[in-house]
């Protein structure tokens, strides 16, 4: 086989990220990246998604910082309104509690503020999820706060596809964008995007067409969901499954055309169940489908609890594919 026919090699979402961005930083020199010791001498953070940028572009560029996640956003703010288009990391989603003032109230509000005059193109790397045992203090999933604020993007890759791809139109994007990465599929590999490639915020993605139910996910969850489809398959169901890449915006035309034709939906994401992106989902299904619903939407999420430390406790926290299975059962029995 010769080299120009020859298949790429498969990659996994922590490599597709830090390709992502040095492919970034060559096309664009006002791509800046900061956070705690992403710099190569603490080998690119905590799990190496940066490892090796500081080495390329130096670290004026590739930025470590002191542990203060209000100086690191701070920081990115103001570079953004000079210019610059940072890329700063909060090493867990959990952590982004100690800089929410700067993230909801000048990062997210700018713009507005300034009458459409200041830009923020800042994006905000951070992991999170269950499957370590780090405890409640690590690895909540906190999407739907900052989809509650105006001015925020949120996007969670399932893939290393979309991670290249949503990472490179989340740069490009004049608003700030809270980029999610789950830390337990880090490592699964699956097919590399081009260099370039750009995945659309706010356009959801179809993975199986089904006429029975559709199963609405994001993140870890969505290979939960795809674990399930060969089940809900023997048991006769039909699944359609979408991975919606983006909660803020999220793609309710996708959404709505698949579930008007199954007339099922569930929506399952890792988050706690109350007051969570599945609530949002599932009424805005329920007003603009009624008529056409066979049964109320079901909503899959966490128990409301912190996230537990014992493994057998914190594996029963989060959705599986089992539960998919039996809520996408039910609903087709109902």
């Amino acid at each position: 086989m010769s080299a120009t026919t020859k298949k790429a090699a498969k990659e996994n979402i922590l490599q597709a990220i830090n390709r992502a961005l040095a492919d970034a930083m060559e096309s664009d020199d006002s791509v800046l990246v900061l956070g705690e010791d992403v710099a190569d001498p603490e080998e690119g953070g905590v799990v190496g998604v940066t490892r090796g940028l500081s080495t390329r572009f130096g670290e004026q560029r590739v930025r470590s910082t002191p542990i203060s996640e209000q100086a690191i956003i701070g920081a990115a703010i103001g570079a953004s309104l000079v210019g610059f288009k940072p890329v700063a990391e909060i090493m867990l989603m959990n952590f982004t509690t100690v800089a929410m003032d700067m993230i909801v109230n000048h990062a997210a509000k700018l713009r507005f503020m300034s009458g459409g005059q200041t830009h923020v193109p800042i994006v905000i790397r951070t992991m999170t999820g269950t499957g370590f045992g780090t405890g409640g203090q690590h690895c909540d999933y906190l999407e739907a706060w900052f989809a509650h604020t105006a001015g925020i993007k949120v996007v969670a890759p399932s893939s290393p596809r979309d991670a290249y791809g949503l990472m490179r139109s989340a740069i490009d994007d004049p608003d700030p964008v809270l980029f999610i990465e789950n830390l337990p599929t880090y490592w699964l590999p699956d097919e590399p995007a081009e260099k370039g490639f750009r995945v659309p915020l706010g356009k959801a993605n179809v993975l199986a067409e089904g006429r029975d139910v559709t199963i609405i996910a994001y993140a870890r969850m969505v290979n939960e969901a795809k674990a399930a489809l060969p089940k809900l398959a023997e048991a006769g169901i039909s699944a359609e499954l979408i991975d919606l890449r983006s909660i803020a915006p999220w793609d309710q035309e996708t959404v709505l055309a698949s579930v008007a034709r199954t007339g099922r939906a569930v929506v399952v994401h890792e988050a706690v169940t109350p007051f969570g992106v599945g609530a949002e989902i599932s009424a805005v299904l329920h007003e603009k489908l009624f008529r056409q619903l066979h049964a109320p939407v079901k909503r899959l999420g966490g128990a409301f609890c912190p996230v537990p430390f014992s493994k057998p406790l914190e594996t029963a926290f989060a959705p599986q594919a089992a539960d998919i299975v039996a809520a996408a059962q039910a609903l087709v029995a109902a």
